[in-house]
């Protein structure tokens, strides 16, 4: 099967395979990752590499041939004194070979195929390549800085010219490689971050591009590179990797094919990219009509409409978000139970906890500002200093905790002694926990309820309410996360803070405590139906994932 056969024959495999993401990257449109046609790039790799891309033809010269004149070229260039001897790296005997190749190719080093060009600290203006200057995305450099010398950072060093190869050893997971297209002036240094490598004997660079970016080298650069947080190899290492060497005339057809396979691919992810941006706007605009819906009878024409296609509508995990959050919305506008007239008013039982409250425009309900329903408590820091503050079981919760609704302990704890002795204070159950302080507050509100007694540090306020409504007011601010969110300030260096005054002055809305059970009950079951709805939609994702790999892995075999 050709590789064209591949992509057309499993289009919809590759097209439907998509992960979720935190961050935004190539194959995204920022909440996902097009997991199979990120797989189908790397098969296009691994197949040139391994000669199975293009048809050998014998007619062409013999990798060896073209290898000896390498060697020739080399030789000559050391007598010349323009390039040194060959480093002292490991025999090609020595060395395991990863897969089998073609008879008219053959295994080499990267030090076998290519120079450098030296090193120089820069007298004149220069243009500077750095890992800012890659377009990893292209494998090309772009525009450079251009500095004096005097400007000159201590990395700028390495010389290159068109034609040569830039590998950058720093993190190389992010694959920062590039092939300086064109000449650029003023003259080009480059970061001693990168190794250098300029092909001899007309041999292409974008053939060994896309074999530093195929699987085969990554899985070379992960067993030698050393460090965590900035992994790196050395240039030994890198010139130590192995690399298949077709013949000259291959190399030119393996280049033409990868390269037009991979803007087949750049299409194939901008139109799968389009069409996500495009059910998501669907889905924003459906669940818009449903929260602006004037009564009941328009309220359910809606859902009507949006039900009837819930199959095509309700098909990524973004979506099924999406409605968790719509139907959190309609619960807290009335718009979810039924509303009944022998309910107690909730003003009466606020005025019965001496909370001032006023009448809402639907019966039985009220408003009143989230900081009049209960005590209000701060959070602090007992002293590090002090060991016994730090030896308790008293849960003290920090931002880094308030990942689910329900708090019942934390990473951190602290003694009696540490609230004794500072301004710490316990916080019962049925407390609501919120984050004030912290970037966070950028995208979202974390709110939790208590479901032990706890403490809690600055960047974070408790509200005790009458147990009673505590559940429904967590449901109430999870409902109105983006309210909140607009009411952060932001400094000029990107901290996000939620002052008290804009917090505790925000109107709940309460109806009847028999309506909020009503409510509770009825959100419960929704959402029990969501999380099951997403569960298939997750299975079926990672078994589309898992067929691609198969898929990747028999083509390969």
């Amino acid at each position: 099967m050709s590789a064209r056969e591949l992509i057309t024959e499993h289009l919809d495999l590759w097209t439907g395979a998509v992960t979720k993401k935190s961050s935004s990257g190539r194959g995204s449109n920022g909440k996902v990752e097009l997991t199979g046609i990120k797989k189908l790039r790397e098969l296009i790799l691994e197949l040139a590499v391994r000669g199975r891309l293009v048809e050998q033809n014998p007619a062409d010269e013999p990798a060896s041939k073209l290898l000896e004149r390498v060697r020739a070229e080399k030789l000559h260039l050391v007598k010349q004194g323009e390039i040194k001897k060959r480093r002292k790296l490991p025999e090609l005997s020595e060395m395991t070979i990863p897969f089998h190749l073609p008879s008219s190719w053959e295994w080499g080093q990267l030090e076998d195929v290519g120079r450098d060009w030296g090193q120089k600290a820069p007298s004149n203006e220069f243009s500077y390549i750095d890992v800012a200057s890659v377009d990893n995305l292209r494998g090309a450099t772009t525009q450079p800085s251009i500095l004096s010398a005097d400007e000159a950072p201590s990395r700028a060093r390495k010389i290159v010219r068109e034609g040569t190869l830039i590998y950058s050893t720093i993190r190389p997971y992010l694959q920062n490689i590039a092939v300086v297209e064109s000449e650029i002036e003023p003259e080009p240094i480059a970061s001693t971050a990168f190794a250098v490598l300029h092909p001899l004997a007309g041999m292409p660079a974008r053939f060994f591009l896309h074999y530093l970016r195929s699987p085969a080298f990554v899985r070379y650069v992960e067993s030698a590179q050393t460090g965590i947080a900035y992994p790196a190899i050395n240039d030994k290492q890198f010139f130590s990797g192995l690399v298949p060497v077709p013949p000259l005339e291959e190399q030119h057809r393996i280049v033409q094919k990868v390269d037009e396979l991979m803007a087949l691919c750049d299409r194939l992810e901008k139109q799968t990219s389009d069409q996500l941006e495009a059910h998501e706007t669907l889905v924003d605009t459906l669940f818009g009509t449903l929260t602006q819906s004037q009564n009941a009878t328009e309220l359910a024409d809606n859902w009507a409409r949006l039900a009837a296609h819930f199959d095509t509508l309700f098909t990524t995990e973004q979506s099924i978000d999406k409605l968790k959050q719509t139907i959190l919305q309609l619960a807290v506008m009335g718009r979810l139970v039924e509303q009944d007239a022998e309910d107690e008013p909730i003003i009466d039982y606020l005025n019965s906890h001496n909370i001032n409250a006023t009448n809402h425009e639907q019966s039985g309900w009220a408003q009143v500002r989230l900081g009049d329903l209960g005590e209000i408590i701060g959070g602090a820091t007992p002293s590090k200093k002090n060991p016994e503050f730090w030896q308790g079981e008293i849960p003290w919760v920090s931002p880094k905790d308030m990942k689910t609704d329900q708090i019942s302990d934390s990473q951190d704890h602290v003694s009696k002694e540490a609230i004794t002795n500072s301004p710490l204070r316990r916080i019962p159950p049925q407390s609501l926990l919120m984050v004030v302080r912290g970037m966070i507050l950028a995208h979202s509100f974390p709110v939790a309820i208590t479901t032990a007694p706890v403490t809690i540090n600055q960047d974070m306020k408790a509200l005790v309410p009458p147990s009673d409504i505590s559940q429904y007011l967590l449901l109430f601010l999870k409902a109105r996360k983006a309210t909140v969110t607009d009411l952060v300030d932001r400094s000029s260096h990107g901290t996000c803070k939620l002052k008290s005054e804009k917090l505790w002055a925000l109107p709940i809305d309460l109806p009847p405590i028999r309506e909020q059970e009503r409510i509770l009950s009825r959100v419960d079951e929704l959402m029990a139906l969501c999380d099951q709805v997403k569960e298939r939609l997750n299975q079926a994702s990672e078994t589309r994932c898992q067929l691609a790999e198969a898929i990747v892995q028999k083509a390969v075999s």
